[in-house]
């Protein structure tokens, strides 16, 4: 009987201790809740160029559904972007990076900054501008870069509007022309490409020896080159030639409904921007969903007024304006990525000996 009543003691306690632990346990598990309930919605940083923009309600509406913070952070243009990618990619400044473009998207891949992802979003069409075979980066939208001309700028003063990029070098348009840096802008890379593809490695640097003798001047980036030195409506300058976008005659259509520019078809470049996860983040699953984000229809009908770029999903329209004013062009300079990638620093080197001495 003793024996038994011990027996039953030691059953007590046990069950008063297991009853102890799941109590405890089940207020671990309480208090895990509430502090996960606290912290919110997990941040995924993105980080792209000046330009970025997005209307709020349809951002606001992504994170909302996929119950994500989105923190933007910007860093000077694809060319600034890329630099400083590549010099932070042991340390990684965002999660998500979206604007390396074409002309730098070598550069990115060969230094591991970004990590595969192939998002389902891919087959809309962002895959007709893969650049690698490891699916790092999604292509988002194209931005085709052209000379640019004010056209009321020629008809006051009676000179016959260029017609391609061989003009640019007769006298009558002596001082006339603006062009970015190849070694500091982004479309300055892209006009330094589509010289190369139309004049070949023996002719570019003539032309551009050519452009130098003709007066071109050339700044440091884009804005500085249409907002300061194009004479055409958004500019305050006196130059009424500009290396600008096939997509900004759209942003210069006056009150009568046309445009005051025009981009010189002949001259484009094909010019792709691209987004991807950065390599060593903590958050891969939701920097893919952004991922996704950026090539759904939601986010694409919104680059072209807000971006002034061409949407690379297929099927997303374009705004009325743009096809009698900014149509997309349908034949492009362009350079096989390899080629791009073995070159574009002697290229640059070239050029910065031949123009800035």
């Amino acid at each position: 009987m003793g024996q038994r009543t011990g027996q039953r003691s030691r059953s007590a306690r046990t069950v008063v201790a297991l009853l102890a632990v799941a109590a405890l346990t089940a207020g671990c598990t309480v208090i895990g809740a509430e502090d996960e309930a606290e912290q919110g919605p997990v941040t995924v940083t993105l980080v792209t160029h000046q330009s970025w923009s997005v209307p709020p309600e349809v951002l606001d509406a992504f994170e909302q559904r996929a119950g994500l913070r989105v923190e933007v952070r910007k860093e000077g243009d694809a060319g600034e972007l890329t630099n400083k990618l590549v010099l932070t990619k042991d340390n990684p400044i965002a999660d998500v990076a979206f604007g390396i473009d074409s002309t730098f998207a070598s550069r990115a891949l060969d230094e591991d900054v970004f990590e595969p992802y192939t998002s389902p979003e891919a087959d809309r069409g962002p895959q007709r501008y893969a650049v690698d075979p490891r699916q790092r980066l999604s292509a988002v939208d194209v931005g085709d870069v052209c000379v640019n001309i004010d056209t009321e700028w020629f008809a006051a003063n009676d000179v016959p509007e260029p017609t391609g990029l061989a003009d640019l070098t007769e006298p009558e348009y002596e001082d006339l022309f603006v062009v970015p840096s190849p070694a500091t802008s982004s479309p300055g890379l892209a006009f330094l490409l589509a010289t190369v593809a139309e004049y070949g490695e023996d002719g570019w640097l003539d032309y551009w020896r050519d452009l130098a003798d003709n007066g071109v001047k050339t700044v440091s980036g884009w804005t500085e080159a249409y907002t300061q030195d194009f004479s055409g409506s958004s500019g305050q300058g006196e130059r009424p030639i500009v290396l600008s976008y096939a997509s900004s005659p759209a942003a210069e259509i006056g009150q009568d409904g046309t445009p005051r520019t025009t981009a010189l078809l002949d001259s484009c470049y094909r010019q792709v921007e691209y987004a991807g996860v950065l390599a060593g983040t903590e958050h891969s699953a939701e920097a893919g969903r952004v991922i996704d984000f950026l090539l759904s229809h939601e986010f694409q009908s919104t680059v072209a007024e807000s971006m002034y770029v061409y949407p690379a999903r297929e099927g997303v329209a374009l705004p009325e304006s743009w096809e009698r004013a900014a149509p997309l062009p349908r034949e492009t300079l362009s350079l096989p990525g390899e080629q791009v990638r073995e070159h574009r620093e002697r290229w640059i080197a070239e050029w910065r000996e031949l123009l800035e001495g």
